[in-house]
């Protein structure tokens, strides 16, 4: 009897060995997010803009651990700006604490998440008065995303964008709110 409860007890731990093994396991390419199109109509909007933020919507395709793969409509602000000027504007993107993996400035343009960094509530654009602002909390942040009044502990957080196949992309990041240092909770994957 001793001998058959060892054997089952064996068998049971081998098929719950290799899934938890599996787990601890990095999935190849984590750590990156996925590369989402623009929508074509907004990005000629924004570029034709001046002076005027663009909000510009896109399809995020993500997964979550067991999930299925889902299609997310999303949106994102973008401005144009120049490296100099963003640069002068938001030094803190460009210091060794605040500097990001990816330049923030791509193609003449910055994309900034539709996230509040202080607590994830989604902000939008007052033309009237020209900011950024947050509906939650009262954070409000200028053109260039630099925080400007409320309880935000940093400015509004920039999202890499390249060009591929004449096809603007983004990758959406989501950073940990509340905190002044950029730390990134998630990549879409």
């Amino acid at each position: 009897m001793a001998n058959a409860t060892l054997a089952i007890g064996g068998a049971i731990s081998l098929v719950l060995a290799i899934p938890i093994v599996g787990s601890l396991i990095p999935d190849v390419g984590a750590g990156s997010g996925t590369w989402s199109p623009l929508d074509q109509t907004e990005w000629k909007q924004l570029q034709a803009s001046t002076n005027t933020p663009v909000k510009i919507h896109f399809t995020l395709k993500s997964k979550d651990a067991y999930l299925p793969e889902q299609n997310l409509p999303e949106a994102v602000w973008g401005i144009k700006t120049s490296p100099a000027k963003f640069m002068q504007e938001r030094p803190n993107l460009y210091t060794p604490s605040g500097k990001l993996p990816y330049a923030v400035v791509t193609l003449g343009f910055t994309i900034f998440s539709p996230i509040c960094p202080h607590l994830g509530c989604r902000y939008n654009y007052d033309a009237a008065a020209k900011i950024f602002a947050c509906p939650c909390h009262g954070s409000q942040f200028d053109y260039d995303g630099k925080h400007i009044a409320g309880p935000a502990a940093r400015g509004l957080d920039p999202l890499p964008l390249r060009e591929q196949n004449g096809q603007a992309e983004v990758t959406w990041i989501r950073y940990q709110p509340t905190i002044p240092n950029r730390i990134v909770v998630s990549y879409s994957n």
